[in-house]
This record gives structure tokens, C-alpha cells and sequence, in this order.
């Protein structure tokens, strides 16, 4: 029997760390080709928006398609919308990353120049009020051009700026995608001019999507923005793994070092994981290293299931747990303690009502809870009047805790 060595464990739990076997997502990788393809050649296609709870790899999903993109040899940025940041100075840094790219295959360097004289006025145009100190300076070593995506109205802005981006990306016979991490994070303003710079791009068939990522709820945001935003974008939900795919994502690491498992073994991983990727890296992580040997037994699986608990509890579940307030608490507990199903279950919505009936509370005296869970990204109001927890198994944990 062949030993199982710790330094040779090739599992990765951690966020937005790429597993050694991406399992479950083929469809989306490929789905993404065709838009690639379609988009370069002029055919009309929809930005993609994923969504899903903490845990199921759409920060993995968004950098895998960024480097589809990059192989493609499109220009490409990456931003993580966070809640109070304007979307100027981010997306500018973004977009100057993507014309950078484009520009060694483009023919006119003075068009080059010209765009980014665009984007320097666009990214200047929000710090005219900030103190001396505090201004930022994007980097672009062009002078900012006067009249174009400079009159401080966000949406006319975005729609000038793509527009001028976008015709970089045409004449290399390519296109530009931008990936926004936790995309329901901006601003009521800053999603309105986005969906709207989109709309305008998609009827022109200028080769520049947006990738977003973001929480359950994302579609809402964008819905309560721009009505049209429902046929916009592409939503994919991205959920927890099925068995052939966890079981994929823990055995072909471990081909790969000659180590295998037992079918009863791989039974009980799904058990505890539910297949959840975040969670069959942290437990198959344990595992390995409590196992002495190959094949890898549910005995083992037992033993280690504990420390990858003790792990999540820290590392997933605590250090969110930490960030709320002792009122925003006693609300998330409540909402555990009347949850019937799964805890893990995205459809596990509570009524909110339920909530204030449970503490013997007006509703609209814990809005403020509500709210500031939802601002923290703890909950999401997936449907009127229901809340449901973000990260998956949380209602299970606070069931745990004393």
C-alpha cells in the first residue's frame, strides 16, 4: 500500500484559489467559447452575469474565463466592486489594463493615444472635489482629452468610453471583456450606467462585454436599475457540484500522485461537503493528511472531519460571523433556529415575518438588521418578504453555536 504523503497534498481550499481540478463547469467554459468567438466575428451577444452563494468557485469560474479570454488574445481587466467605492476609479484601472493589451497588435499608435487620453479624462472626471492629497492619478502617461466621457454623469460617461474602447478592439479583430467580482456591491447609480453602457454596445455589436459575478440577489440589482436588464445579460447560476463532479474534484488530483479512495470514503465527502467546492477542498485537504495510506478509507474521512469543521468554523463561518453586530446576530440566529430544510439549500429562504413574530418585534423595527446583513453580504432577500444566508451551511453552523 502506498503511504500518503502531507507535503504532496494537492488540495486547495481558500478564496477564489483555482482547485487542481476545475470539475462541474465545462458547460460554462464552453458556453463562454462561443461568445468569445461570436462576439469577435460581429455577431450580437449578451454580457454574462454568474451568480451563486459564497463557496461555489464564481471567483475561480470569473478568472478562468478572463484567461479563456486572454488565450483568445482579447484585452481584458478585472475589478471587486466593494459597497461606497465609485466604479470610476476601479474600472479605469481595469480598462487601461485591457487597452495595454490590445495595443501592441494595433496599427495607429496615435489611436491608441487618443483612447487613453478618454479614459484619463473619464477617470479624473470624479476627483475635482477631493482634497490635494487625496487625488488619484490613473497612470496614463497621455494628456486627458477635453469633450468626450468627461461630464461627470456616470451613465453618458460609460457609454462614450466603451463605445471609444471598443473600437480598439475592432480594428485588431478581437474584443474587450471586463470581469466585476462581487458585481452586487456597486452603487444604485453605478449599475444603472453599466447595464446602460451595455445596452447601448449590444445594439451597436461593439465587441465589449461585461462579466460579472455576484450573490443570488444580483439579478435584482440589476432588475431594480434597468428594467431591460432581465434580457440584457446571460445569467448562469453557479451551484454546488453534483456527485460525479465532486467526486472528479477529489479523485484526479489524487490519481495524479498514485493515491486513490474507497467508494465508501467518497460517500461520506459528499455527505459532508454537499458538494459544495469550497467545502470538498477543505475536507479532502483533512482527509489527506490524516490518511496513512492508499486507498484512502471512510475511517480516515472520520477522523479528519472534525479539523476541517474546526477550519471552516474559523476560516468560512467565524470570521463573517465576527462582522456583525450583536443586534445583526440575534436576527441571523433566528433565522437559523426557523429554518426546516437543508441549511445549505439556496431556496431556504425565511419570511421575514417569521423573523419578527419569533422575537416578538415589528418588522419595521428590524429593518435596520435586515439591512445592514444584506449590506455586509451575510444574507440576501432573494424573493419579497423572505431572507435566506448567503454562505451555505451558516443556518447549520449557528445551530452549533452556543
Amino acid at each position: 500500500m502506498l503511504s500518503v504523503d502531507p507535503v504532496r497534498n494537492p488540495y486547495a481550499p481558500g478564496a477564489g484559489q483555482r482547485p487542481p481540478e476545475l470539475a462541474g463547469r465545462s458547460r460554462e467554459l464552453d458556453a463562454f467559447d462561443v461568445v468569445l468567438e461570436r462576439v469577435a466575428r460581429g455577431r450580437p451577444e449578451r454580457s454574462l452575469v454568474l451568480t451563486g452563494l459564497r463557496g461555489v468557485g464564481k471567483t475561480v469560474l470569473l478568472n478562468t474565463l478572463r484567461s479563456q479570454a486572454i488565450g483568445k488574445l482579447w484585452g481584458t481587466g478585472k475589478i471587486e466592486a466593494r459597497p461606497d467605492q465609485s466604479l470610476r476609479r476601479p474600472l479605469s484601472a481595469a480598462l487601461h489594463m485591457a487597452i495595454r493589451e490590445l495595443a501592441p497588435r494595433h496599427r495607429n499608435p496615435d489611436r491608441i493615444d487618443e483612447v487613453l487620453g478618454v479614459l484619463k479624462a473619464f477617470a479624473l472626471r470624479g476627483t475635482e472635489t477631493a482634497k490635494l492629497r487625496d487625488r488619484w492619478q490613473p497612470g496614463i502617461d497621455v494628456p486627458a482629452a477635453a469633450g468626450r466621457a468627461d461630464t461627470g454623469d456616470i451613465e453618458i460617461d460609460l457609454v462614450e468610453l466603451f463605445t471609444d474602447a471598443a473600437s480598439l478592439a475592432t480594428d485588431v479583430g478581437t474584443g474587450i471583456a471586463l470581469f466585476i467580482d462581487e458585481m452586487q456591491d456597486l452603487g444604485p447609480a453605478d449599475v444603472s450606467a453599466l447595464c446602460a453602457a451595455c445596452h447601448e454596445l449590444s445594439q451597436l455589436g461593439a465587441p465589449l462585454i461585461v462579466v460579472g459575478a455576484g450573490l443570488p440577489h444580483l439579478p435584482a440589482v440589476l432588475s431594480a436599475a434597468k428594467s431591460y436588464s432581465e434580457r440584457l445579460f446571460r445569467y448562469q447560476r453557479i451551484d454546488r457540484l453534483d456527485r460525479i463532479a465532486a467526486d472528479l474534484a477529489l479523485c484526479a488530483p489524487a490519481a495524479r500522485e498514485d493515491v486513490e479512495y474507497e467508494p465508501k470514503a467518497l460517500d461520506l465527502l459528499y455527505e459532508k461537503s454537499g458538494g459544495y467546492p469550497y467545502f470538498v477542498q477543505a475536507y479532502g485537504k483533512a482527509t489527506w493528511d490524516h490518511a496513512p495510506q492508499s486507498p484512502v478509507t471512510p475511517a480516515d474521512v472520520r477522523v479528519a472531519a472534525p479539523e476541517a469543521e474546526a477550519e471552516l468554523a474559523v476560516g468560512f463561518f467565524g470570521s463573517r460571523y465576527e462582522r456583525a453586530t450583536p443586534a445583526e446576530r440575534e436576527y441571523m440566529r433566528t433565522m437559523a433556529s426557523l429554518h426546516t430544510g437543508d441549511a445549505g439549500d439556496m431556496d431556504a429562504a425565511v419570511p421575514t415575518a417569521d423573523i419578527a413574530r419569533a422575537l416578538a418585534r415589528k418588522p419595521a423595527s428590524l429593518s435596520p438588521a435586515r439591512d445592514a446583513l444584506i449590506k455586509k453580504g451575510l444574507i440576501y432577500s432573494g424573493e419579497r418578504g423572505t431572507v435566506a444566508f448567503t454562505v451555505p451551511h451558516f443556518g447549520r453552523y449557528l445551530r452549533t453555536q452556543p
